[in-house]
């Protein structure tokens, strides 16, 4: 026990430490929001890495994912590593930090309007944001109970509180910077945590070779008849297992507290070098999360998925572990979930201020005002995400849990293709852009009221969410073609920062000058 408290008092101290020590860095908007746009590759790779993966990740859909899908729940992870990594810092990253800033854009909702045009969308955006980021913060949360409960039989809502009040502090002290630099650090302890826990669950079952012959033992008629399917390649059933690597992968490309990690983004030598070190992070924390979920099934004479439900899976798995490694997983449950809730409250609090009330609610608002309602309102969502956590945790309240549920596909299927085809396009029309945004916000919240009514394959909120990010891909261009052109000056004038000529590296680029 007094390692275990030893190890939070100091992470703690180290985190709080780090806020008062950037608050140099946030002196105005630029600083607060984006950190100057000055950020190296590691931070940023790990600030994304880190913003990706949260609790819910570990410890829910680890739990929930391996339970239905055996070891082909690795596939996730790997999605996530390539598709949600490697391929977003390829296609995005550059595009992203350049038009970005030749828009003056710190947030998503700002580059629709400066981007397409006009207020509006901008405002949709942002309620959109806010609408659905909320739920999706409290949600965080989730997994801690059960392991604080497990390493020191605290209760769960004075777990919330600590974390979020701790976190709240370092956000409103430094802002992104330190916000970033924290992620490096719990990306570090996330690293470490997940090789060792994967480790001893492992070799507590004799070793990955006989693990996965106990694995291939295992059967569940209620799933499938075919025997070993659980240490099969792609297990019982492959293709809703590519809905949940669709939403959990590409939907990355869609949510604004990631996108946002490319606007921060230094040079070009750190979009390189960052897309590595990112790739890598998912490949171990992503691929070794889902890769010991598909063993929840070794325990199943320990877990009562009927009573417990899915999150209690990955608690037991860990419950026999020697107490320096509960401690280290209690250590690394708490970086994975501060990390991702000091992002989305980061969001949040710059989206609502700079796209809601500056200029609409409030005319005049210089920096100091701006970062003084940031400030306020990362307080406010902070208290909200609390106050919900709690609420759903102590009456069990379903709605909310299924606002969470709908909540990245309703973000990521609403902003993925406008914003993509906005970075590539000249072509993308202010129309396609909202009826992406009233399709996929639709087709979310109708999933949640009236899922009952939806074919079989789509009443899994998983697949409507990515469903509604493939079609986006396809309404966007399509409406695009049929809807009146964009104004040629607004393209053109977006555009041009992609016309400026920069001198680079003859291993970059060939000269063109004859021998």
């Amino acid at each position: 026990m007094i390692i275990k408290a030893l190890l939070l008092v100091v992470f703690f101290a180290v985190m709080l430490t780090i806020g008062f020590i950037c608050r140099k860095n946030s002196t105005d908007v630029n600083g607060f929001v984006l950190g100057g746009r000055s950020v190296g590759p590691w931070v940023s790779a790990f600030a994304y890495g880190t913003s990706y993966f949260s609790a819910v990740i570990f410890v829910g859909y680890a739990g929930q994912f391996g339970w239905k899908y055996g070891i082909a729940s690795t596939w996730v992870g790997i999605g996530n590593a390539l598709i949600g990594s490697l391929l977003a810092w390829a296609i995005l990253g550059r595009r992203t930090r350049i038009m970005t800033q030749h828009l003056n854009s710190a947030t998503m909702p700002q580059f629709f309007a400066s981007r397409f045009g006009g207020r509006s969308l901008k405002i949709a955006a942002s309620i959109i944001t806010f609408i659905f980021l909320i739920p999706y913060t409290a949600s965080l949360y989730n997994g801690l109970s059960r392991l604080f409960g497990m390493a020191f039989n605290i209760d769960y809502s004075i777990c919330v509180i600590v974390m979020a009040v701790l976190t709240g502090i370092y956000v409103i002290a430094g802002g992104y910077m330190a916000t970033a630099i924290n992620d490096f650090i719990q990306g570090i302890i996330m690293l470490i945590g997940i090789t060792a826990v994967v480790l001893s669950v492992l070799n507590s079952q004799g070793g990955f070779l006989a693990a996965l012959d106990g694995l291939a033992r295992i059967s569940d008629e209620t799933v499938s008849t075919t025997p070993g399917i659980f240490a099969s390649f792609f297990g019982p059933d492959p293709l809703n297992l590519l809905g949940v690597v669709i939403l959990t992968s590409l939907g990355t490309w869609g949510l604004p507290q990631m996108v946002q990690k490319f606007y921060a983004i230094k040079s070009e030598r750190a979009i390189s070098k960052g897309t590595i070190v990112s790739t890598f992070f998912a490949f171990v924390v992503a691929g070794g999360c889902y890769f010991l979920g598909g063993f929840g099934r070794l325990f199943s004479d320990k877990i009562d998925i009927a009573a417990n439900g899915y999150d209690s899976v990955v608690p037991t798995m860990l419950s026999g572990l020697p107490d320096i490694l509960i401690a280290i997983v209690v250590v690394l449950v708490l970086s994975a979930s501060m990390s991702t809730l000091s992002s989305l409250v980061l969001t949040s609090s710059s989206t609502l201020t700079l796209d809601l009330l500056k200029g609409h609610v409030i005319k005049d608002m210089d920096d100091k005002k701006q970062l003084f309602i940031m400030r306020a309102l990362i307080v406010v969502f902070v208290a909200i995400s609390v106050v919900i956590a709690i609420i759903q945790y102590k009456q069990n309240v379903t709605f909310i849990a299924q606002l969470m549920g709908v909540s990245w596909g309703a973000l990521a299927g609403a902003f993925l293709a406008p914003f993509l085809f906005g970075l590539y396009w000249k072509g993308t029309t202010k129309v396609a852009v909202w009826v992406n945004f009233v399709f996929s916000t639709v087709v979310m919240l109708a999933n949640m009221m009236f899922r009952s009514s939806f074919p079989a394959l789509l009443q899994s909120p998983i697949n409507a969410g990515a469903f509604c990010m493939l079609i986006g891909l396809v309404i966007v261009p399509l409406i695009s073609l049929f809807t009146p052109k964009p104004d040629k000056n607004l393209v053109e004038s977006a555009f041009a920062c992609y016309n400026k000529e920069v001198m680079v590296h003859q291993s970059t680029s060939l000269s063109d000058e004859e021998e």
